[in-house]
């Protein structure tokens, strides 16, 4: 099997295949100087031919973007509109500076969707299917044929190159449109241009072991190589560093043939620097290869360190009992969808790692090697996997596309240390894409997909989401349970569970927690409807009877967190659960939520925002001291005027102490067991108007918490007006919120009505955010809504409108 895909490696810069190119220098971000089209054209002569000022070759207009971009960095959270899918044309004219005489010129793409067409001139030089794995074209032949023609003169030395990308609808491709997120279009990865020497490193598989008492570590390093000029002999040197630099290991293989697979290296390594979730130690292995005068140096990171899932039991890291304490990652973020920046990646696998994360399933395709390499680095342990989410079966084409996906994501990201599990699918009992759903398909396609992971990596764990009938083809299965939310109540989490787990061998619970639209709270939560209680105090209560009817308060989703956090620190069997997700995420199947087209589980907004439930984590997964008061969001509560309102502080610290306007209300000490916000939690008067809560951590001065709010005792009636406001915030920016009020002017602080905004005049509205103050239509969270205006050094008229509330107007300059 290694002699097959050793092959496949070396035919890739030829074919487009799949193969990343190993960490290196003489690589470039091609970032900037792009134009882009959201259409198709008649040929590709349309992109290069000679264009004069004022005539019809300069239509289509073109857009100049830079790198990474999405098609649908607004569209795929627009409330009025479906979601472009099509196709979609990048143009750029490269300067080539290669330093290697008779060297290669590639192309690495880190993921592009979901078909791509590369193009240098009018020559097609590749081509790729599937939007998540890494390729790449060797552009040489094409762009020496291009200098030497007579077309090359106008271009004045630099190569045009143009991509075409199309995320249009195809049922026989994966994944599948019924998938809960956008199958998006763009280069929303990174493109490199790539100069390498006549014989470089293809690839690199680091395979290392322990013995049984963790003493010893057993190295393997094998590789391939790209060597288009056929030469036949060169020189590899192998070199080996631990994490401070420090040479373990070298080897020199002379006179060697770089073609075909090459055994490197095959060292033992007495007591090796482990790997862990709280200390994630790497080591390197450098690899440097010399041909014709010619040197080249590949490096990869890799790491020791053993794993076990116990039948029916816990999961151990390095021979120990880890509680697997996990999130989950779509690639989407406000403002621009798939294209997210390096600097975004790391911020938000850093917000992870800060909340208490040492696991994540990354959902539901692979993802960028950046998060890879952060995993690593920061000690997040990781499930990753192929697209194959609903719809069922297709043709031949479509399970050949699952199989190379799952073969290129193994083969490109099997040296992170952080892998454990290759994800087969996900929710595969989701039938409709075809006429035809038969179970038994999808057991022959789940069974293939298996063999050939294990057949790729002996080492790592399959597994599977939510299908039932395949749970005893892979290792480890994780089912449907959503206790609180999809199914039953959050106080059933722990009876579901074991019962689930007492079903398979391998137990993991990825995906629970429910829906909460940022800034949205409620006085009071239960997580069942009472005997007695009205329908409309049960959906202010946030009541799993009726929260299809779109009353998703904060309130209620951080106490089925805090349940669910509690019961597994009381588990013993549990290998753990991932919360689904970290932040918000675009679906193009929720067009009628609070934001429209967005799934609203996360702990944070879409632009990284946290919410409240962000601190509920912290304080039961994290040990650097933290106090939080919830309600920081909560600029209005209410209730009688003598009522006891109860005070939610989430807190790692042994004991905290709560002062209401100055006044201690006494110190209470954390007992997880103690539910709600373990035992944290206090019942007080609040005066009319203005409040001020802080709380301390005991015998930290220096560790406080504090927040102001307004308690409001009018009562209101039903949503009359809207009481219009305008702040100035950053240069350039004024933020506008609209208050609900009744008839005599008191705010309907329970108000869910959807409110919608439009601009005219110099200024622009700061929308298709995907965030609760960055979308012109959302749901009110507490009779109010906001969005930001771009004045743009000028006037404008902002209306706000409801269904039968009356329509008001405010001037922003």
């Amino acid at each position: 099997m290694r002699r097959i895909i050793a092959l496949l490696v070396m035919s890739c810069f030829v074919a487009g295949t799949f193969a990343k190119v190993p960490v290196m220098g003489n690589k470039i971000r091609l970032t900037d100087n792009w134009e882009f089209l959201r259409q198709d054209v008649g040929n590709i002569w349309e992109l290069v031919r000679p264009v004069k000022k004022g005539q019809p070759e300069e239509q289509p207009i073109w857009t100049k973007v830079t790198l990474p971009h999405c098609f649908n960095a607004e569209d795929a959270v627009d409330p009025d509109l479906n979601y472009y899918q099509g196709p979609g044309w990048y143009k750029t004219c490269l300067k080539l500076d290669n330093p290697y005489p008779d060297g290669r010129v590639v192309l690495e793409f880190e993921g592009a969707g979901q078909e791509t067409d590369v193009y240098v001139y009018m020559t097609k030089v590749g081509s790729h299917v599937g939007g998540y794995d890494s390729w790449n074209v060797d552009i040489t032949d094409a762009v020496r044929t291009f200098l030497a023609s007579k077309d090359a003169t106008r271009f004045g030395g630099e190569i045009p190159l143009s991509i075409r990308c199309d995320n249009t609808r195809d049922a026989e491709m994966i994944p599948s449109d019924l998938s809960d997120f956008n199958l998006y279009g763009g280069i929303y990865r990174y493109l490199n241009l790539v100069y390498l020497p006549e014989v470089s490193v293809a690839s690199l598989r680091i395979e290392p072991a322990l013995d049984a008492k963790l003493k010893k570590g057993m190295l393997k390093v094998s590789g391939t190589f790209y060597n288009p000029a056929d030469v036949r002999e060169a020189l590899v040197e192998v070199t080996v560093k631990n994490a401070k630099g420090e040479v373990v290991s070298t080897r020199t293989l002379d006179k060697i043939t770089p073609l075909g697979d090459l055994d490197m290296l095959d060292i033992q390594i007495d007591k090796p620097q482990l790997w862990d979730v709280d200390h994630p130690v790497l080591y390197t292995c450098e690899v440097t290869v010399t041909a014709n005068g010619q040197k080249m140096t590949a490096s990869e990171r890799f790491g020791f360190r053993s794993f076990e899932f116990i039948d029916k039991g816990p999961f151990m890291l390095n021979g120990k009992r880890l509680l697997l304490r996990g999130t989950h990652r779509h690639e989407d973020h406000a403002g621009v969808a798939a294209a997210m920046t390096e600097e975004q990646m790391i911020q938000e696998m850093k917000m992870m790692k800060e909340m208490g994360v040492n696991f994540i399933r990354l959902g539901h395709y692979q993802q960028s090697e950046i998060i890879l390499n952060l995993c690593d680095e920061l000690g997040i342990l990781v499930w990753e996997e192929i697209p194959w989410c609903r719809g069922g079966v297709g043709n031949e084409t479509y399970r050949g596309q699952a199989k190379r996906m799952l073969t290129n994501m193994i083969t490109q990201h099997y040296n992170h240390p952080s892998v454990i599990i290759w994800g087969l699918g996900n929710e595969n009992d989701w039938p409709n894409d075809f006429p035809e759903f038969e179970q038994r398909e999808i057991r022959s396609l789940m069974s293939e997909l298996n063999t050939l992971a294990h057949h790729l990596d002996a080492e790592r764990k399959t597994a599977i989401r939510r299908c039932a009938f395949c749970s005893d083809i892979v290792d480890v299965y994780s089912p449907s349970i959503w206790a609180g939310w999809y199914r039953g109540v959050y106080t059933d989490y722990q009876q579901m569970s074991k019962e689930e787990m007492e079903k398979v061998k391998h137990f993991l619970h990825v995906e629970w927690g429910g829906d909460s639209h940022a800034g949205r709270h409620a006085e009071a939560t239960a997580p069942i409807r009472k005997e007695g209680e009205s329908e409309g105090d049960a959906a202010l209560n946030g009541s799993a009877l009726v929260l299809k009817k779109g009353d998703w308060s904060e309130s209620y989703i951080v106490k089925l967190i805090d349940w669910h956090l509690k019961e597994q620190e009381n588990m013993p069997w549990l290998t753990g659960a991932a919360y689904w997700p970290f932040k918000d995420f675009s679906t193009p199947v929720r067009p009628d939520n609070p934001v429209p087209y967005m799934n609203q589980k996360g702990v944070v907004e879409r632009d990284f925002t946290k919410k409240e439930s962000y601190y509920v984590f912290q304080s039961y997964w994290t040990e650097e001291p933290m106090v939080h008061i919830y309600g920081h969001g909560w600029p209005v509560r209410w209730g009688d005027a003598d009522e006891e309102k109860e005070v939610l502080v989430y807190s790692n610290c042994p004991s905290v102490e709560l002062f209401v306007n100055g006044q201690s209300q006494g110190i209470r000490k954390r007992n997880s067991q103690d539910f709600p916000a373990a035992g944290l939690r206090w019942n007080v008067k609040l005066a009319k108007g203005q409040n001020i809560l802080r709380a301390v951590a005991a015998g930290k001065e220096a560790l406080a918490d504090e927040l102001s709010f307004e308690y409001q005792t009018e009562k209101w009636g039903k949503e009359h007006a809207f009481r219009v406001t305008s702040t100035p915030k950053e240069d350039g920016i004024v933020e506008v919120e609209a208050q609900l009020v009744d008839s005599n002017g008191i705010r309907c602080l329970d108000s869910r009505v959807f409110v919608s905004f439009d601009i005219a005049g110099d200024g622009e509205l700061i929308q298709n955010q995907g965030t609760a103050t960055g979308s012109r239509k959302v749901q009110a969270r507490n009779g109010r809504a906001q969005i930001r205006v771009r004045t743009q050094s000028g006037t404008s008229c902002v209306a706000v409108k409801a269904d039968k509330v009356q329509t008001s107007f405010i001037t922003v300059q």
